[in-house]
């Protein structure tokens, strides 16, 4: 019985003892101890009851403090519960302090908190990077395309990677200038000639206001002739004027057409009301013989006359040999 006891008391020393390790890490503790960070093996304990995993920070820590940047603890465990990521702030603080860049640890955190790539970031002010363009078309004056492509030399600002602009705002900025330069060049041959003067006045428009990144050069990689935008235009302006031309021409042909028809139904008009007047001739002659304003004499004399014309008419051969009567 009693080595049942006994056994059973050494069982629950070994869980005590593997329970105790496991909120109290002893090896954690004596590795800050003789790397010259003093923690307490509370602190660890206490970084175990708010679920933030000890040796992310210690191993951080000591990293930092043999680089010789002296950060708390708390600063690192604040971060960590914040969100962000202390072995990315440690090192980017490391490789900043070795290419003597100006880094603190708050600005670090924010960075990393802003989601930007903080490692990478001052990797690009200690090595500039290469951003290349997309294929870039534009017209000059004289109408002829031009296609280029540029690369555009950059490093990180880091007093500005927070609120500023990325890659892609560089390479919008970078696309326009490129196409207000070659718009305003007066012929495609003086882009060609000297494709140097792209770079320049793109360069000089101050692109990297607001970014996170300065341009230390831009240099046109290629550059091409593209079509003839201004002969398509003037092809495509032809077309147009030729079309408007039609349209008025026919406009001009149907006016022609209606004021034709229209001049003829005013003809057939005056016929209808000459024909309508030569009906009531002898109507008027019979009531003049009958009021008695003209005698039967003048009636005859006046059938002689038609008669006489009517011979004249047609032996002229102005005629058509009938007697208008």
């Amino acid at each position: 019985m009693n080595l049942y006891m006994m056994g059973t008391v050494f069982v629950i020393i070994i869980i005590a003892f593997f329970i105790f390790l496991r909120f109290f890490p002893i090896g954690l503790w004596i590795t800050a101890l003789f790397s010259g960070v003093h923690i307490g093996i509370i602190s660890l304990f206490t970084m175990r009851l708010r679920r933030v995993p000890p040796a992310l920070i210690v191993l951080n820590q000591i990293k930092l403090w043999k680089a010789g940047l002296k950060v708390e603890t708390n600063k690192l465990e604040a971060h960590y519960l914040a969100g962000g990521n202390p072995t990315t702030v440690s090192d980017a603080l490391i490789a900043a302090d070795k290419a003597s860049l100006e880094l603190d640890f708050e600005k670090a955190a924010a960075i990393d908190l802003a989601g930007r790539d903080l490692l990478d970031a001052v990797r690009t002010s200690i090595s500039p990077r290469v951003i290349g363009t997309p294929l870039i078309a534009a017209v000059a004056k004289d109408g002829i395309q031009v296609k280029a492509t540029a690369r555009v030399t950059v490093r990180t600002n880091i007093n500005r990677l927070v609120g500023g602009a990325g890659e892609e705002t560089i390479i919008a900025r970078v696309g326009e200038g490129i196409v207000t330069t070659i718009g305003s060049s007066s012929s495609h041959k003086d882009v060609l000639e000297n494709p140097d003067r792209i770079s320049q006045m793109v360069l000089s428009k101050g692109l990297d206001s607001g970014t996170a990144f300065e341009i230390l050069s831009i240099d046109i990689a290629d550059v091409d002739v593209g079509t003839n935008i201004g002969a398509f235009l003037q092809i495509d302006q032809a077309e147009a004027d030729k079309k408007i031309a039609q349209a008025k021409a026919e406009e001009r042909r149907v006016m022609a057409i209606a004021q034709e028809q229209e001049m003829k139904a005013r003809v057939e008009e005056m016929r209808a009301l000459v024909v309508e007047a030569e009906a009531k001739v002898p109507l008027a002659i019979a009531a003049a013989l009958a009021k008695g304003n003209i005698g039967v004499l003048d009636y005859y004399n006046m059938q002689n006359v038609i008669a006489d014309t009517d011979m004249r008419n047609n032996i002229s051969g102005g005629g058509d040999g009938k007697s208008k009567k």
